[in-house]
Parts: structure tokens; sequence; C-alpha cells
């Protein structure tokens, strides 16, 4: 076992399945599905036959979290304490991003970002300091603490780097695209974007509709694509209940998969009757449930 972590550590191209990794860190099968299934972590790319690979880095992470469960942390707390691990921690970022919109600081904002993809990747910078960011300035600006002018410097900072990130993202080859939407009476598409750009990272081809998306436009986007599924996304209670026409649309249509998402759909009550499959509010994780229900656990 020595010999092979030395070998993978000393090749840095590597890339193992997920049996091999299994093997050389002694952390069953089921358990690191298991824990990408639940908390998105790690997240390998995948072959185009949906097996898993994992990268040196990701193998490392595994074995971070290994070690702090054996030191007596709950598997939750393990891979918290792991993604806040390496450069600088994830909530000096938050708080050099905040700080920066509240100066109304551009370049700051960007660097801010850059340095995040750069010390603990892309999808834990949107997740753990892009979106909560937006949160963040949204409660401010509603409290009156900071202006207009502060909440769409940040807002329109987080959207550029995340077109750039779509941007950057690998050529697609997964079997078929998904069509993403806001509710028919939503507005805000950050998150939206956010996902798409995890998606695009996984292969995924998108076609991304965007706000007060009309249920009839959706559905003949999923149509005219071929889709086998849509995710909606709703960030407000008044206008949940448009949303949940939308899904409803989606999910009559033969061999079309309905998801949903946002903060519309956060409590449980909100969700009762609800068509489809619910991807919660972690982006990283609902790549991981959307991939599982799509895909199946496939190696």
């Amino acid at each position: 076992m020595e010999a092979m972590q030395t070998q993978v550590n000393q090749t840095p191209l590597t890339q193992l399945p997920i049996a091999a990794v299994s093997s050389l860190l002694g952390i069953p099968v089921p358990t690191i599905r298991s824990w990408e299934r639940r908390y998105g972590f790690p997240a390998p790319a995948r072959t185009q036959g949906q097996h898993r690979r994992y990268a040196v880095d990701e193998i490392d992470q595994l074995r971070k979290v290994r070690d702090e469960i054996t030191r007596g942390h709950s598997a939750r707390e393990a891979v918290d304490l792991v993604r806040g691990d390496g450069g600088r921690p994830r909530s000096e970022l938050f708080d050099r991003f905040l700080q920066a919109a509240m100066r109304l600081d551009p370049a700051e904002l960007r660097e801010t970002l850059t340095e995040g993809a750069e010390t603990i990747g892309i999808e834990q910078t949107i997740r753990d300091v892009a979106l909560p960011s937006m949160r963040e300035m949204g409660s401010r600006w509603k409290a009156g603490v900071c202006d207009t002018a502060h909440e769409h410097l940040a807002t329109e900072a987080v959207r550029v780097w995340l077109a750039r990130q779509s941007a950057m993202a690998p050529p697609t080859f997964r079997p078929f695209p998904l069509v993403l939407a806001c509710g028919p009476k939503d507005l805000h598409t950050i998150g939206l974007e956010a996902f798409g750009v995890v998606l695009a990272r996984r292969g995924w081809s998108l076609r991304t509709l965007g706000a007060l998306t009309p249920v009839d436009s959706l559905v003949a986007a999923v149509r005219a694509a071929e889709a086998r599924a849509a995710i909606v996304t709703s960030q407000r209670s008044v206008s949940r209940r448009a949303a949940v026409e939308a899904i409803e649309a989606v999910d009559a249509l033969p061999g079309v998969s309905a998801f949903y998402a946002g903060a519309g759909f956060g409590p449980t009550a909100a969700r009762k009757d609800v068509p489809g499959t619910y991807l919660g509010g972690d982006v990283v994780a609902a790549a991981a449930v959307l991939e599982g229900e799509l895909l199946g656990e496939v190696g």
C-alpha cells in the first residue's frame, strides 16, 4: 500500500478508479460514494462511461477525511474541516469579498474570487464564498445596511466570474442536454448560473433560459433540445406557486425528469405535493443528486 501511495504522489497526472482509491486508502467503495452523494465531496471527473476518476488532490482529500474521522469527528464534520483546508480559510475569503463590496472595490472582488478558485477550488468558491456573499448582501440591502450600488456591484462581479468559469468548462460529453430556468415570476438568476457552472464542469450541455421563464417556453425548450431533465428555481415564497406549475408541466412530459431548488422551496411544507426531485441548497451536493438520479451510480 505504501509503495502505491508513493507512486500516486509522484505522478501528478494519475487518475485512479474508485476501486483503486478504496484499496489505497482502506475506505469502502460505498462509503466514498456516500460522501459524494451526501456532501458532494469530492467531485471527481468521470469517463464517458460514467466511471469516476480521482486526481491526486482528490485522493489526498479523501485521506484527510478518513484521518479526521479516525480522530473522532463525524463524516460531516470531517468533510467540513477538509473543505476549509489549504490556502486561505473560506471564512476569510467570504469576509474579504463582503468588505470589498462595501468599499465598492471591483478589483478586490475579482481578486478574492480568483484566489478562492486557486486555493479551495472553483466549486467550493461558488458554494462557500460567492453564493453566501450574495445572500448576505441581499440581507444587508433589505436591512438598509448597504446601498443598491453595493449589492449590484457584488452581483455583477460574481456573474462575470461565473461566466468566465462556464466559458472555460471542458467539452460536453454527457448523453443528453439539461434545461435550466427560473420560475415564471422569479428574477434572481445567480443561483441558477452557479449551478450551471457546476454542471458544465461535469460535462453537461446546458440550455439556460434565465429569469421569468414562462411555462410554455420552458416546455418548448425541453422538447426542442430533446432534454431528459429540467431544473426550475424559485427564490421567494410569493413566486413559488408559479414555479410549481412549471415543475408540474415538465414532470408531465414523457421521459423527462423534473428537478427544483431555491430558497422558495427551503421549508419542508413548501415542497409538499411538488413533483420531481428537490435538490437542496448546496449546489455541489445538488449536482451529485441530479447525476445519481439521471445516470445512476456507476463505478
